[in-house]
């Protein structure tokens, strides 16, 4: 009679091979699926800040495609994520949005009609807000008659935070005297931050030389684009747009050409424009006629009317398109729609 002999050796790897295979059977549907995943679901979606009544708040809708807009509701009613308490007459115009590369959320906006400051907040998760801050951006001139539509970008090359904004000094620009409503002589003044703590002294950013207001920054194709408004009504009214572009974020913004070809040609205000599989939508706000265009472009030459194919919140005024990882959007969604219960009365 033969004894069987078993090498122990050989018995292992071959039971370590089935184990091995059998997994990577059962497996194979998951990660399978996992491969397509990106395929469906969206890493990147677009976040617009933006208000409806100057003084009820912060209001933001999200995209998947820029085009079609819809905005974060709270029951029946559209969710206000901030509502100002900074500034002489405590409005929340102009909102406008910036997620930093350590991953908080900025936003500064216009707190008052007449004053010399912005308001200025921050956020994790667009929920809970910092204390809000009156920056007190135009105080070192007196006379200042206005601090109107503030934007604040994230520099990389420099690894600074601009913030930017339109306003009136009267008798600084003579030569434009008297060109727009209320004797309003605007251009662009610029700060920067690096910790939005310290700031350097408020500077002049842009001078083209006629009343601009609501200016914008865009990279695209290795230059940075500034759009912004002429404010000009006398003696013909402008009230259209025009773009500048440099090499740099922090300039100067030169070969300043426009009007953009939109659709209403005049009496347009708050551009704000994010780059989309590789076109440019530029988005403005008919504030006569009450609704948003827009326009977009592949070269910032040759401009398509696209307002048809737009779906914005009704109501919606000038503010700020960005674009967020979509675990941004999903977060909010989810929050909203199971949100924390109210402590208990004590």
């Amino acid at each position: 009679m033969k004894t069987l002999t078993v090498d122990h050796r050989s018995l292992t790897h071959y039971l370590g091979a089935l184990l091995l295979a059998c997994v990577s059977f059962l497996l194979s549907p998951l990660l399978r699926a996992q491969a397509s995943a990106p395929a469906d679901v969206p890493r990147t979606r677009y976040l617009f800040s933006y208000f409806i009544d100057e003084k009820d708040g912060l209001h933001l809708a999200w995209s998947d495609d820029g085009l079609k807009w819809q905005a974060f509701m709270e029951g029946s009613r559209e969710k206000i994520f901030l509502k100002p308490a900074v500034g002489e007459d405590k409005l929340m115009r102009d909102p406008c949005i910036l997620l930093g590369p350590d991953k908080v959320f900025r936003l500064v906006w216009t707190d008052s009609w007449h004053d010399q400051t912005i308001g200025c907040a921050s956020s994790k998760d667009l929920l809970h807000w910092s204390e809000q801050q009156a920056l007190p951006v135009m105080k070192h001139e007196p006379t200042t008659r206005n601090t109107w539509a503030p934007e604040a970008h994230y520099d990389q090359a420099r690894n600074q935070y601009l913030i930017f904004w339109s306003s009136t000094i009267p008798g600084r620009f003579p030569d434009t005297e008297h060109t727009a409503e209320d004797d309003l002589n605007h251009r662009i003044y610029l700060t920067t931050t690096t910790d939005f703590t310290n700031y350097t002294p408020t500077a002049l950013f842009f001078d083209p030389k006629f009343c601009a207001i609501d200016a914008t920054l865009l990279p695209f194709h290795n230059k940075f684009y500034m759009i912004f408004k002429n404010e000009t009504l006398k003696p013909e009214p402008a009230k259209n747009l025009y773009l500048a572009s440099s090499d740099s974020m922090t300039g100067p913004y030169t070969n300043i050409t426009g009007p953009i070809p939109t659709q209403p040609a005049h009496w347009l205000e708050g551009p704000t424009a994010i780059e989309i599989n590789g076109k440019v939508i530029l988005y403005y706000d008919c504030y006569q006629d009450g609704y948003f265009g827009a326009c977009e472009s592949s070269d910032m030459r040759t401009w398509t009317d696209i307002t048809p194919r737009l779906s914005l919140p009704k109501g919606i005024r000038h503010g700020t398109v960005i674009a967020v990882p979509a675990s941004v959007i999903s977060s909010l969604i989810t929050a909203l729609a199971n949100p924390a219960p109210a402590p208990a009365n004590p």
